[in-house]
């Protein structure tokens, strides 16, 4: 982008350019955004809250729904009045740059007794000798150049030192004030564009153009904000950062960046929650204004999540992450993280994208989990963490993903797994948190790449694994928490916990093409012949891999009068369907191991 060619800025608007004043005006668009997420936070806390436990009929149904309007209102007026605070520190932040080369550029002429006139230009003084009289070579104008720092030839005659001297002041001169003008007239485009629709209500399409607004915002704050974000720091690291930052600071954070705050291990979860949903809103208008089968396969995700998050059900909700790259990011709490003794934290598997399935079912897993746990102890939260791209099953073939899956995932998705539950563990206020890993299907497989970090994963005290095709490990010892935490699930009905190992399926259809069913069983026995080898190592619920198994049912069959079933896989969680295994992940997550019950190894 350049600037317009009627800009009129001189250098000497920019030198008495009050920037405090920007800063000021800035202050004040922050407080109005404060007080409009001061009034959501009561509508949502209190006012909503006292609604639904002491009123009922369709009058209350209605104050309801206003009170949710004016809640979505005051959420869009605190996210575009942060961005206009935001956009004019950043635009003072830029121009006070510019201000300091400028300054320096005129202290370096005044020193040199050099003059600046008002359109850029520099005179300078009589110097040096001339190469054939001696004499001082004249004085002269060094002019403002097309190519700021590009001298023009001196020819035969040597110049005079101060000519160099003086165009380099010139050039400093309209370099910064050629730079003032490109960021003045970007930020005015900026904050000419963060304005709302006529009316009191905030429609879907308002928040498509507000997503517009943050990442326009975002772009120009770059070296204002994003850059002091730190990264590639460790979770304690970011926790320090944060504490450390002043109130105004956050709340720029907060407003500009809520996709990086929101998903940051080692952030407080109350802040997370609070950038993650207002990056839901985002997130919502940007997929709405896009019109492809991905978009509204996410969208349908994040509306139910958005649902769900404005029921205020129990235990409450902390939205951790959120994100639609790659197959989606979700990351839900139930009960706070940092306050409960015990979190438990769950990763799916195969075939999990943020879609309405994800947000209806693997949801309700991660608050069974939790409200099993608080039985035994009511400090207990549960955490749903889909942070990673699980493979995907082919819809023609429900058992093809099983075929395809590799360790990839599983890896990529463990280190990021790792650094999750690290964050857990440092933004836990107990002195001795117990933490409880826990994966499903697949995810069991990126539970045990999490674990393979260097130290095991931080903070974690148990592991369960259910409805695991193996975990790449062949002994639960190597999990890092000692093979007597390591708990297993595994249903007779549940075909993932058999699937072969890629030894014994390779020889086994080797066997099957060569002589039929009977020569492909006996061959695949051969291949492992203590029938313990799963997919991704050794069967966790085999004796041979030394974890402790806990009972659950048999789930339904695989094949019955209505075809084929992977339900027994699904029913781990669910106290209604398979009430010991529920019960069994409850005690251990609660920090109850010792009360659970074992199951003879397969």
């Amino acid at each position: 982008m350049t600037p317009p060619p009627t800009s009129t800025l001189t250098w000497a608007q920019l030198r008495d350019l009050r920037c405090a004043e920007l800063e000021g005006a800035a202050d004040g668009w922050g407080k109005a955004s404060n007080r409009a997420d001061a009034g959501r936070d009561r509508i949502e806390k209190q006012l909503l809250t006292g609604l639904r436990e002491t009123q009922r009929g369709a009058a209350a149904d209605a104050a309801v729904g206003r009170l949710r309007q004016l809640g979505q209102n005051l959420q869009y007026v605190y996210t575009e009045c942060g961005l206009v605070r935001t956009a004019l520190n950043s635009l003072a932040h830029e121009m006070r740059a510019q201000q300091r080369a400028l300054r320096e550029a005129l202290d370096d002429a005044e020193a040199l007794r050099f003059t600046v006139h008002a359109d850029g230009s520099v005179t300078y003084p009589e110097a040096g000798e001339g190469l054939i009289d001696g004499k001082p070579l004249p004085g002269g104008t060094a002019s403002v150049t097309a190519s700021p720092g590009l001298l023009p030839p001196s020819g035969l005659v040597a110049p005079n030192p101060n000519a160099g001297k003086a165009q380099d002041i010139a050039d400093r001169v309209t370099k910064a004030v050629r730079t003032a003008a490109e960021i003045d007239w970007r930020f005015a485009g900026i904050l000419r564009d963060l304005k709302a629709e006529e009316g009191l209500k905030v429609p879907d399409r308002t928040w498509t153009d507000a997503a517009g607004d943050a990442a326009a915002v975002r772009d120009a704050a770059r070296g204002y904000l994003k850059s002091g974000i730190p990264l590639d720091a460790s979770p304690a690291a970011r926790k320090a950062w944060w504490a450390g930052l002043t109130d105004e600071q956050r709340e720029e954070y907060l407003a500009v960046y809520p996709d990086q705050i929101g998903n940051l291990d080692g952030i407080p979860a109350l802040v997370r929650d609070t950038a993650n949903r207002d990056n839901l809103q985002l997130l919502i208008g940007k997929l709405e204004g896009q019109d492809d089968e991905d978009a509204e396969t996410k969208l349908a995700g994040l509306r139910e999540i958005d649902r769900q998050l404005k029921e205020g059900r129990q235990p409450p909700m902390y939205l951790l992450g959120i994100g639609d790259e790659g197959n989606g990011r979700a990351i839900v709490s139930y009960g706070n993280p940092d306050t409960a003794r015990n979190v438990s934290a769950y990763v799916p598997g195969l075939g999990t994208s943020l879609d309405e399935d994800f947000a209806r079912n693997d949801l309700k897993r991660a608050r069974d989990t939790a409200l099993g746990a608080q039985k035994y102890d009511p400090s207990s939260a549960g955490v749903v963490w889909l942070g990673y791209d699980a493979p995907q099953t082919p819809a023609d073939d429900p058992l093809g993903g099983l075929a395809v899956m590799g360790n990839g995932r599983a890896e990529k998705g463990g280190a990021a797994y790792s650094e999750f539950m690290g964050g857990l563990a440092a933004t836990n206020e107990n002195d001795d948190p117990h933490l409880t890993a826990i994966g499903h299907s697949y995810g069991s497989r990126t539970v045990g790449a999490a674990t393979q970090g260097g130290g095991g994963i931080p903070g974690v005290d148990d592991i369960i694994l259910v409805g695991s095709p193996g975990v790449g490990v062949n002994h639960a010892s190597e999990l890092g928490v000692g093979k007597d935490h390591v708990f297993v699930g595994a249903a007779e009905n549940d075909v993932v916990t058999k699937l072969p190992s890629k030894q014994q399926g390779a020889v086994g259809a080797a066997g099957l093409i060569a002589g039929g069913p009977l020569v492909a069983n006996f061959v695949g026995d051969i291949a492992d012949q203590g029938d313990d080898d799963l997919w991704f190592g050794k069967d966790p619920a085999s004796d041979a891999f030394g974890a402790k198994r806990f009972p659950v049912g048999e789930g339904p069959p695989l094949v019955s009068g209505g075809g084929l079933s992977l339900d027994a896989h699904s029913h781990y969680f669910d106290p209604n369907r398979d009430a010991l295994s529920a019960d069994s992940i409850a005690l251990i997550a609660s920090g109850n191991s010792n009360r659970v019950k074992s199951e003879g190894y397969r």
